[in-house]
């Protein structure tokens, strides 16, 4: 996915609406993406109202039809997290939005859209929060160099083999616990044959039992072809990246191939994952 000099890119608010205290770091990304050559032009709905949202979900939904429909947008970045994303997947209309595709970005709670758009379309979206590059001068130059000069950087993760000698599939998931909202609606993107990539930033062990028995009990792990580990923020500052597997095996065949990464998930340096792109990776120690 490449971007171009004077490209108009929209910046919206699926999720939670932000706080006020914000609108100082909303800034800052709009100077830095003006600096890159980019045209930024956010949403009419960013800030919270009572109920924590920037407006009702049918008014979110609409303001991101607008953008899809726009033909001078050339891609649209989620600036939010939270929760109540999964409220606008109703009020979208996905063959309007895969006859006018471009490319969306958002992380955490935009799982849940993420993999509703890629799932309706069968079209590639993005797992990178756009917010990060005010961060440093590395995150900035990452996404410069991946999305303005067309190189892979971002996308170059490095993977460890857990279990197994090689994933290959099409790329689901996201966060653990928003991927799961999904579950029991017509969201839930087919599972078979897919790699299922899991992350979690507040998540506890006690969370992730539960999560992980879920995605047992609605048979995923008996369909995917590969699991992908992210990082989990809260839960790795307390036990190592065996024991984290170790409780991972309690719920999974022994035959899925399982490869863990630190470099993709909340981490405000974190490379970008293609929902719904190809993934191939090979154990060369085997």
């Amino acid at each position: 996915m490449m971007l171009n000099n004077n490209d108009k890119i929209a910046l919206v608010v699926c999720s939670n609406g932000k706080n006020i205290e914000d609108k100082d770091r909303l800034e800052k990304l709009e100077s830095i993406l003006v600096e890159m050559g980019l045209v930024p032009i956010f949403t009419k709905y960013i800030y919270k109202d009572k109920f924590g949202r920037g407006a009702k979900a049918q008014v979110r939904a609409e303001e991101l039809m607008s953008f899809y429909e726009n033909k001078e947008i050339k891609a649209i970045f989620d600036i939010s997290g939270g929760d109540i994303a999964n409220e606008v997947l109703d009020y979208l209309d996905y063959d309007v939005i895969k006859r006018n595709y471009k490319p969306f970005f958002g992380y955490s709670d935009l799982t849940t859209v993420l993999n509703a758009l890629t799932g309706k379309t069968n079209e590639i979206n993005y797992l990178y929060q756009i917010l990060n590059i005010i961060e440093s001068d590395k995150i900035r130059e990452n996404f410069e160099d991946t999305f303005l000069k067309n190189n892979q950087t971002l996308f170059d993760v490095k993977w460890k083999f857990l279990q197994g000698s090689s994933v290959e599939g099409e790329v689901i998931g996201g966060n653990i616990r928003c991927f799961l909202k999904l579950a029991g609606t017509r969201y839930f993107p087919e599972v078979e044959n897919k790699v299922l990539f899991i992350e979690g930033l507040g998540t506890s062990i006690e969370g992730l039992v539960t999560h992980l028995a879920q995605l047992k009990q609605i048979g995923v792990f008996d369909k995917i072809s590969g699991l992908l580990i992210g990082s989990f923020i809260k839960i790795e500052k307390e036990i190592s990246v065996e024991e984290l597997f170790e409780l991972v095996k309690e719920y999974i065949p022994e035959n899925l191939p399982v490869v863990k990464t630190s470099e993709v998930g909340h981490a405000k340096d974190s490379k970008a994952l293609k929902i719904g792109g190809m993934m191939n990776i090979k154990n060369e120690l085997v």
